[in-house]
């Protein structure tokens, strides 16, 4: 796959671990810029948005990855890798909470480095194409004006949350997504809805876009997890 126009900012201060990832990026074909420190990375935030994707270190001089994460996610929805030596799962919830889109543990394989990119990537550019249609079987729902649809007929109106809900589970098709994950994606840090509060919205979706609510096509439960999206 060429790459030859996605541009990746590498902000890692172990040289010659920076050195293998660059040049390893840059044999996919990858534009790569590199930066050293968390105060360069800071004063680079207004060119984050030129980038496809950032690849950031949370340990880092002057400012850490975390404040860096912060800043970036306040300017651009530039998809950011988190790699640290420090992979608990604290970091790694703690890493997402400020809006990283994955984690990588050091030490870590470059090939699957390569990989988480290569996803990365894909998914923003699959994110930023505005569809105002999302088709669930035979119904159309409308993202602009929340109706659904059924043979041109209008069925109802989702509530604003629902159409969230509808994207992020569109947008993580055919992936399992956890029930604090869309807690987090959804309601936000501000809100403090239960679990079952998406159960509840699980069950309307069952009984609008189902033929049978009991064995969903669409809408799975993965027990003690979450739930999977199927649309295909």
């Amino acid at each position: 796959m060429a790459n030859t126009s996605k541009k990746i900012l590498l902000i890692e201060d172990e040289k010659s671990l920076s050195k293998v990832v660059e040049l390893n990026l840059k044999l996919e074909g990858f534009e790569v810029v590199c930066i050293s420190n968390g105060r360069t990375a800071i004063e680079h935030a207004d060119k984050v948005g030129e980038y496809d994707l950032v690849i950031l270190d949370v340990m880092l001089p002057e400012v850490s990855g975390w404040d860096i994460c912060s800043m970036y996610k306040s300017v651009t929805d530039t998809p950011i890798l988190f790699v640290s030596a420090k992979g608990t799962s604290s970091d790694k919830i703690k890493g997402l909470k400020l809006g990283a889109d994955d984690f990588l543990a050091k030490p870590f394989d470059l090939e699957e480095l390569l990989l988480r990119v290569q996803v990365l990537i894909l998914r923003h550019q699959k994110k930023g194409v505005k569809n105002e249609q999302l088709m669930i079987g035979d119904f159309d729902v409308n993202i602009l004006t929340y109706e659904v649809k059924k043979n041109e007929q209008i069925i109802t109106e989702l509530s604003k949350r629902e159409i969230q809900l509808l994207q992020l589970f569109n947008e993580h098709e055919g992936e399992v997504v956890s029930r604090d994950f869309i807690l987090d994606q959804v309601w936000g840090k501000d809100a403090y809805p239960t679990t079952r509060t998406i159960d509840n919205y699980i069950l309307s979706f069952r009984k609008l876009f189902e033929k049978d609510p009991k064995n969903p096509e669409y809408f799975h439960s993965v027990r003690g997890v979450g739930y999977k999206f199927t649309n295909s």
